[in-house]
């Protein structure tokens, strides 16, 4: 079949993988140079082959110098063709469909719908939808990996071959899931008050820091730091838990509606420290180049875990070849690299480095927990409810 410019669809595949790889030799240099940001579900009927790899890449201080991406390269990857339906969880929904729009437009013949949502709600809609016999999506992508072991607990999603799952840590995945981008428990301290010596190895030892009582913050109606308490109820009990959080309390801890606004109090001032995913304080820093602030990773507890967004295919999904292939094509050098210097999350795959100077996933000392489990979240929420902190 020819298209209106008289060529044929195997030229059009051929031009645009040729350009494709020779995007991926041109180099970090070059790859910097674009930020494109993209949005929406309407694909773009332009020229395909206007698409270089260099769209994938961040850009700012944390990203310069960056070296090339190592990996599968979607240049080496099946065409998307087709239509997928995603439901798309948590506040990184955005970007998803940035990078999903960007895919779109490389690839003519590939085409999507989307809902949005919290993690939790759709998670829980699927679960529905399939025990009914009605499911609408055909992929799920979310924050978190307790609303994709709802999921595939309740026998709502696939199982995932060994080709898309054998490069990822198996950490980062499960029956039914896997994990396209991570993100680590962290303490940002502001470096012109602090030093790293002044953060304790555990979090244990926090109420006791005497240098952060009274100028340290939390989000407890954060799903991130509702993780991680599910995490230490998990690994301490919740006995020590409920002790430890009304320790904090005691020790003046303030609390924040979000883990962003903690990163900019403490790159002000106007906080010491504070829990936080990881990538924040590094948003700060992109925004704010010389903002004094610096994270510290705790070890082996709950306040070095490592948390993923996922994605998993639903069961009744319409095209489960072009599903998996779409996954494929999250788990690429290119789709990786969007993850690691947009959001600033932790690549799940090697050869794509983490940016910011950040210590490697295999550098830290996440404790040993199934992901999974942190799906329990509803007697962490009764001890967040019994200790008066929501």
């Amino acid at each position: 079949m020819t298209n209106e410019h008289g060529r044929t669809d195997e030229q059009v595949s051929s031009d645009r993988r040729r350009i494709l790889a020779a995007s991926a030799a041109a180099g970090a240099a070059s790859l910097a140079g674009c930020f494109g940001m993209f949005g929406g579900d309407d694909n773009n009927d332009g020229d395909a082959l206007d698409f270089s790899l260099a769209t994938f890449r961040g850009s700012g201080p944390l990203v310069s110098g960056r070296p090339e991406p190592s990996g599968t390269s979607i240049a080496d990857l099946p065409d998307l063709e087709g239509e997928l339906n995603f439901y798309l969880g948590g506040g990184e929904g955005g970007l998803y469909l940035d990078l999903i729009d960007i895919l779109s437009q490389i690839y003519p013949d590939f085409s999507y719908q989307q809902s949005l949502d919290a993690s939790s709600q759709l998670s829980n809609r699927i679960v529905e939808e399939v025990n009914a016999g009605a499911s609408q999506a055909d992929l799920f992508l979310a924050v978190d990996a307790g609303s994709l072991g709802n999921v595939a607990q309740n026998g709502a999603a696939l199982s995932l071959p060994s080709e898309i799952t054998g490069e990822v840590p198996s950490s980062l995945q499960a029956e039914g899931w896997i994990g396209f981008a991570g993100r680590a428990r962290a303490v940002p301290y502001n470096s012109s008050q602090l030093s790293r010596s002044d953060i304790p190895d555990t979090v244990q030892e926090f109420p006791e820091a005497g240098v952060l009582q009274d100028s340290m913050g939390w989000a407890p109606t954060y799903s991130a730091f509702q993780a991680f308490v599910t995490a230490m109820r998990l690994i301490r009990g919740e006995s020590e838990t409920r002790s430890w959080l009304n320790a904090m309390v005691d020790a003046g801890i303030e609390q924040y509606p979000n883990e962003f606004a903690i990163s900019n109090e403490v790159a002000n001032g106007a906080l010491n420290a504070g829990f936080a995913n990881h990538y924040y304080s590094l948003r700060v820093r992109s925004q704010r180049q010389n903002a004094p602030v610096e994270l510290a990773f705790t070890s082996g507890d709950a306040g070095a875990l490592i948390n993923v967004s996922g994605a998993q295919i639903v069961q009744g999904a319409s095209d489960v070849e072009l599903a998996e292939n779409f996954i494929r094509h999250l788990l690429s050098a290119e789709a990786q690299e969007f993850f690691a210097t947009r959001t600033f999350a932790y690549p799940t795959i090697p050869g794509v480095q983490p940016v910011g100077g950040l210590p490697t996933i295999d550098e830290l000392n996440p404790p040993d927990i199934d992901l999974a489990a942190l799906a329990d979240t509803e007697p962490t929420l009764e001890l967040l409810s019994e200790t008066g902190i929501l």
